[in-house]
């Protein structure tokens, strides 16, 4: 059953007529395949003009949708053998952050990605993607790992930002993202990030040092959230929205600024309503990013990650 967003009552208004006309089919002999059609292009019409025109605020409500995939339905899907490897030898297991070693289309990889859960016993299991210290630092050590090994290594993006909870606070938070970023940037492999729903402030900044940084046409990307930027400008969160407008927090935004290197496009009313094709998308552009990647050394590959950051905002974002 699909979950609407509150600008979408259109679309859930035309595709609650198909439900009852399919409905009625099953208990009668109606021939209603004319008017389910008739209908289904009433949907794809509305879906094209409503996705066109998305506001910033619009595509944070997308990039959080509950039925997103999330990192684990891309393994899943994209990464063959997958072996999941855990711990940051020092304090514990972080299940914010799913990791492991894998083939993506043949090539052996390395595989970080923040995981949200699919349902509430999930989201609570994975803290809702948000990390703690120790699940930066194991994804220091298996950054290293893959480095040891000569494995590139494969991020997927998708949190509100690091856990602010005081335990996290007390174990070195700051620490362990500054740890993880400067290790990103220092590797002599590919490192190739794609943000697939929420990339939330140095939470995300964590896994997206990447020499390639691709981004979902609906997905989030910025300092803060949007609730995070009015409560501390405005004092009220009502100026979400605002926020939201100014923050530049969208793939085509942050394109034309040079932060990502290339938008994914979703399938028609995004990556919720067709996951396995968004998926595939995302597959396809993650090996293009990567295959060029593959043939260049170790000292070329870290001195163009750092170049391509430290290049952001030379020319200014007038």
């Amino acid at each position: 059953m699909n979950t609407f967003l509150d600008f979408e009552k259109a679309v859930a208004e035309i595709e609650g007529k198909i439900k009852e006309l399919r409905h009625l089919s099953d208990t009668g002999d109606l021939d209603i395949a004319d008017e389910v059609g008739r209908l289904q292009t009433r949907v794809e019409r509305e879906l094209r003009l409503l996705y066109g025109r998305l506001t910033p605020w619009q595509k944070t409500l997308v990039a959080r949708h509950p039925d997103r995939p999330h990192t684990s339905a891309y393994v899943a899907r994209l990464i063959e053998d997958f072996t999941p490897l855990a711990g940051d030898r020092a304090f514990a297991e972080d299940r914010a952050i799913l990791s492991g070693l894998g083939r993506f289309r043949g090539q052996s990889v390395m595989v970080l990605g923040q995981e949200k859960g699919a349902d509430t016993e999930g989201r609570l299991h994975h803290n809702f993607g948000m990390a703690r210290p120790e699940g930066y630092r194991k994804a220091v050590r298996l950054m290293r790992l893959a480095e040891r090994f000569q494995l590139p290594v494969l991020t997927f993006v998708d949190t509100a930002g690091a856990y602010p909870g005081i335990g996290a606070e007390e174990r070195g938070q700051g620490e362990a993202i500054a740890r993880a970023i400067e290790t990103s940037l220092d590797l002599r492999v590919p490192v190739v990030g794609v943000i697939i729903g929420e990339g939330g402030s140095g939470g995300a900044l964590a896994l997206a040092c990447a020499n390639a940084v691709l981004m979902l046409e609906h997905a989030i990307y910025s300092v803060i959230s949007p609730e995070g930027c009015a409560s501390i400008l405005w004092r009220d969160g009502n100026f979400a929205q605002t926020a939201a407008e100014v923050l530049g927090l969208t793939a085509q935004h942050l394109r034309r600024l040079g932060i990502i290197d290339a938008v994914i496009e979703e399938p028609l009313g995004g990556a919720h309503r067709e996951p396995a094709r968004a998926i595939d998308r995302v597959g396809d552009a993650l090996q293009r990013a990567l295959q060029p990647l593959l043939h260049l050394g170790g000292g070329d590959l870290r001195a163009r990650r750092r170049q391509r950051f430290t290049a952001i905002g030379q020319a200014g974002f007038g």
